[in-house]
């Protein structure tokens, strides 16, 4: 082996030596001042302070959500419900207070549980816009092998994928479209229950639906016994099922736990909402059907028809109102139930041959006017899956693209589905799975094909395109045919009380002063099943409309704070 010669350079140990006995000088004043700088960029000069953004140069959080993350973090110390209303950005209040304790090393293993059709949003959420290495569960390894996981909470309850949940002990636990943990005899409530979380974020504009007892439910979940024993919660703070006594004590304690932002808080710019009534006649013979099922509806109310009850004969009313399909699958379960031969039978299949005479659907024709007229993306909801199929093969036959999303589509359906919309169809036909959660300000065109009576579902689907990034205004076309049960609703919800521009939360306030009944869904199928003729139904819904909008000015009067928005220039 030949030798390789090793030299030293020791130059520098003398001028090292010389620094040392003269204490420097160390180096140039320029670069120590740079070094200085860094030092105080870096240097955290209070601990309430948010050290996430330094790490989040693309994101412009809103003051609001500063805010809730602050106090979160301060104040809540990692466990609360964010209950702002839809559209003002839940997802990036979970996204900066997940960042936020990953920064400080309070958090590492993570868990998001959401519905399936929100998985690889959430996803790219997380990984675009805080830089979360989030990934998209798909299969049982990735449970322990990722840190931060985004999972269907269908999936996660589920065996095998249960067993690994439950076994590991995550730092935080985020869920969205919580208020589908309302009822604690679920599974998926229990399942949750049963999950080891230091911190956990519950997500949900919804924080009460029906009952006050959903509120408890979801509390509990964070903090056990904040709001003491059930029994002593009722006693305490439930007047009736969605009524409450001592308020204020009651604010108190769920402000320690829950943030509510408001739209109506200012400080957020919104595009303006354009909303329109599109009225519809009905052709001679779907008039015939709609008073034959109206005929019927009425007559079999009160004799319980094969077990069947009010809701559901007034579904097949408003099934009319959509489409044959719909009214003829729920008319041939119907006779099902009926005797062959008897009264019943004989007029479902009356009608049943009514249905056969039906060639078009007004409503659809009228639709593909303003489609053509709009020419621009749609997004159309309907009630109905059957007439979600026979708009899509009536578009198609019309020339007009279209892709459905219902909720029986598995997770990458929906994605692909979602993408086809964007890029390529020109119309997307919803059922109520696409007023959930998903994103798509791309779009600023809203067709209410049918109306739902729930308020919420009514701003669950706007809120999909009007919400924080719209840029344009939004249009939003409500049809109702003419005549019908359709047209009354419409308005009362519109023309009487101005459901469109009001606060959902108002409106609960509202319907709780009024001593209604447990929603207003279930008072306006009290008051058509109980009315005798179509006059007094509209004369009771009319009362209804003016009572609210009463209710509501007396409201205004007695808020400042609506006065001074009021007064100030827009």
């Amino acid at each position: 082996m030949p030798n390789i010669p090793v030299t030293f350079d020791r130059s520098w140990v003398q001028e090292l030596s010389d620094m040392i006995q003269t204490d420097g000088p160390w180096h140039r004043y320029e670069l120590f001042k740079l070094a200085l700088q860094a030092e105080d960029a870096l240097a955290v000069k209070e601990f309430d302070q948010l050290q996430a953004l330094k790490y989040l140069p693309k994101l412009s959080p809103f003051p609001h959500q500063l805010q809730t993350a602050e106090k979160v973090l301060n104040e809540m110390r990692g466990r609360a419900i964010l209950a702002d209303e839809v559209g003002l950005g839940k997802t990036i209040e979970a996204g900066l207070i997940m960042k936020e304790y990953m920064v400080r090393g309070l958090a590492k293993k993570i868990l998001i549980l959401v519905p399936a059709s929100l998985v690889i949003q959430w996803t790219k959420e997380l990984n675009s816009k805080f830089g979360i290495p989030a990934v998209a569960q798909k299969k049982e390894y990735m449970w322990r092998q990722h840190d931060v996981v985004v999972a269907s909470i269908d999936t996660a309850k589920r065996d095998p994928h249960r067993r690994h949940v439950l076994d590991i002990e995550y730092d935080m636990l985020i869920i969205d479209e919580a208020h589908k943990l309302k009822n604690k005899r679920t599974r998926n409530y229990q399942f949750v229950q049963e999950v080891k979380k230091k911190y956990c974020l519950l997500l949900t504009a919804t924080p009460i639906q029906n009952e006050m007892d959903e509120l408890y439910n979801l509390i509990n979940l964070l903090r056990p016994g904040h709001l003491g024993h059930n029994t002593s919660f009722s006693q305490n703070y439930v007047e009736g099922k969605r009524q409450a006594k001592n308020n204020e004590q009651l604010k108190e304690e769920i402000q320690k736990i829950m943030i509510r932002n408001r739209r109506s808080d200012g400080g957020v710019y919104f595009t303006t909402r354009r909303v329109q009534s599109v009225p519809i006649e009905l052709s001679p013979d779907e008039r015939e059907l709609y008073d034959g099922v109206t005929h019927f509806v009425r007559t079999h109310y009160r004799s319980g028809l094969g077990g069947v009850n009010a809701l559901a004969l007034l579904t097949l009313q408003r099934e009319v109102c959509s489409s044959r399909e719909a009214a003829f699958m729920t008319l041939y379960n119907m006779i099902q139930r009926t005797q062959e031969g008897s009264p019943e039978h004989q007029e479902i299949m009356r009608l049943i041959e009514i249905i056969k005479r039906i060639k078009n659907h007004s409503k659809a024709e009228k639709t593909v006017e303003l489609l053509k007229e709009i020419n621009d993306k749609v997004i159309i909801f309907t009630e109905y899956r059957n007439t979600q199929n026979y708009l899509q093969k009536y578009l198609h036959e019309n020339g007009i693209t279209s892709v459905p999303f219902r909720g029986g589509f598995k997770r990458s359906k929906k994605d692909w589905m979602t993408e086809l919309f964007q890029n390529r169809a020109q119309v997307l036909i919803a059922t109520e799975a696409g007023g959930e959660g998903i994103n798509l300000q791309f779009c600023n065109q809203v067709i209410n094909y049918d109306l739902p009576w729930n308020p919420m579902r009514i701003e669950q689907r706007i809120g999909r395109v009007h919400r924080l990034g719209q840029k344009r205004d939004v249009h939003i076309y409500n049809l109702s045919t003419s005549g019908t049960i359709e047209e009354h609703i419409l308005n009362l919800l519109y023309e009487k009380i101005d459901l469109f521009e009001m606060v959902i939360g108002e409106l609960d306030d509202i319907v709780e002063r009024l001593g209604l009944s447990d929603s207003l869904e279930k008072s306006l199928v009290d008051i058509i099943m109980d009315s005798k003729s179509e006059r007094e139904m509209a004369i009771k819904l009319e009362n209804m409309g003016h009572a609210m909008r009463s209710v509501r000015e007396q409201k205004r009067i007695s808020d400042p704070q609506a006065q001074l928005k009021e007064a100030s220039p827009s």
